[in-house]
C-alpha cells in the first residue's frame, strides 16, 4: 500500500510558485511565501523524494548555485489533486463561515 503524505498549504504554494517560475531561487521562494528558507528546502527536498520535480544545475553559470525547479509528469498530476483537494476544504471553511455569519447576523436582529 502506498504512503499517503499529508500534504499543507504550503506545499501547493510553492509548488504553483515553481511551476510558473522555474528558476526561481530557493530564497526568493522563501520571500514570496513567508516562509524560512529551511522549510523551502525541506519542502523541496520532499518533492524530489517523491519525484514531483527534477532539479536541474546550470553548471556554466557563474552563479554555481542556479538552480531551475520543473514539475515532473507526476508533480503536474499532484499539483492538480492538491489544488481540488484545497479548493474542496476551503470551500467547507467558507460555507461553515457563511452559516456563521448569517447566525451572528440573526443574533443582531433578534437584540433590535
Amino acid at each position: 500500500m502506498k504512503e499517503q503524505y499529508e500534504y499543507s498549504d504550503h506545499h501547493l504554494k510553492l509548488l504553483q510558485l515553481l511551476d510558473e517560475n522555474p528558476n526561481l531561487s530557493q530564497r526568493d521562494a522563501s520571500d514570496v511565501l513567508g516562509l524560512s528558507l529551511g522549510k523551502v528546502n525541506y519542502i523541496l527536498k520532499a518533492f524530489l523524494d517523491k519525484g514531483l520535480i527534477k532539479m536541474n544545475n546550470f553548471r556554466n553559470n557563474k552563479n554555481k548555485l542556479a538552480y531551475t525547479y520543473l514539475l515532473t509528469p507526476q508533480g503536474i498530476e499532484e499539483k492538480a489533486r492538491m489544488t481540488l483537494h484545497f479548493y474542496e476544504k476551503k470551500k467547507r471553511e467558507y460555507e461553515a463561515l457563511r452559516a456563521e455569519v448569517e447566525k451572528l447576523g440573526e443574533s443582531l436582529e433578534s437584540l433590535g
